[in-house]
């Protein structure tokens, strides 16, 4: 298997993807919208028919290889390959118009992920990487924050659709970050905050109750751009555990604030 090969193949579906999602969005029709379970978790014609194309493409690069995609596409494979997609992360903003979603794909090889592809949709900025090598955004290598403390980094959340028992101490670790940081922003789409750590426009991002296909291929080509990815706990189970921290080098302050209020 070449994964240099799959890389390049990958990068050109997703910008294939990312034409339909932009031409669709000139004319979309805000009553094809549809709630999947509440009235903010929402869906479209768009995500399903990107994942349709996107699951089509992937199935060609590398036959065989089993499927876990937001929209439903859940597949065994017949080799040791996983591919784990959101079509169009951040679909509640590209519902309103906000120009901020990405494609998001993340290869596993067994339980270890070796190809991350995050492409944000209204820029053109396709982000990469595979295992073994450097990250890279459209041919440029990139790489976290050379910011050592948290008193100047700029930082990232969301909110999840379902707020649990614990909404009053994530809310206590947002009012911490507040006083600590440069700020917080909440862009609405994961797979580009994280994206955004790599290439050191953000120091750091945190969220709870995320999804793989939300974080695959982002936690991945941000470790290779030097950063480091934990859950809460300071674990490994950011993938499916549905907890992340994510920084360069502010991750050990950013993960001990996280920590002091989270498990209060």
């Amino acid at each position: 298997m070449n994964l240099i090969s799959i890389e390049k193949q990958v990068i050109e579906l997703t910008g294939e993807v990312a034409n339909f999602i932009n031409e669709e969005r000139k004319h979309f029709d805000r009553a094809n919208i549809e709630q999947k379970d509440t009235f903010t978790n929402l869906v479209s014609y768009v995500d399903k028919e990107s994942e349709r194309k996107l699951v089509d493409g992937l199935e060609k690069i590398l036959p065989g290889s089993g499927f876990l995609g937001e929209e439903g596409t859940n597949k065994k494979g017949t080799n040791e390959f996983q591919w784990i997609i959101d079509p169009l992360d951040g679909t509640t903003n590209f519902l309103h118009g906000v120009p901020i979603f990405a494609i998001s794909i993340g290869l596993r090889r067994g339980d270890k992920t070796v190809l991350g592809v995050v492409h944000e949709v209204s820029h053109h900025e396709c982000f990469y990487a595979i295992e073994g090598g450097k990250a890279f955004c459209n041919g440029n290598e990139i790489k976290v924050s050379p910011v050592v403390q948290l008193s100047e980094s700029l930082l990232a959340t969301g909110f999840p659709y379902f707020y649990s028992v614990k909404k009053d101490q994530y809310l206590d670790i947002v009012k911490a970050f507040l006083e600590k940081s440069h700020g917080i922003r909440r862009l609405g789409s994961a797979a580009i905050d994280l994206a955004y750590v790599a290439c050191g426009r953000l120091e750091g991002f945190f969220e709870f109750d995320l999804k793989p296909w939300d974080v695959a291929g982002g936690t991945f080509i941000l470790q290779q751009a030097g950063g480091k990815v934990t859950d809460f706990s300071g674990g490994n189970n950011y993938l499916f555990g549905g907890e992340l921290c994510a920084a360069g080098n502010i991750h050990a302050a950013m993960l001990a604030l996280i920590q002091e209020k989270w498990f209060a």
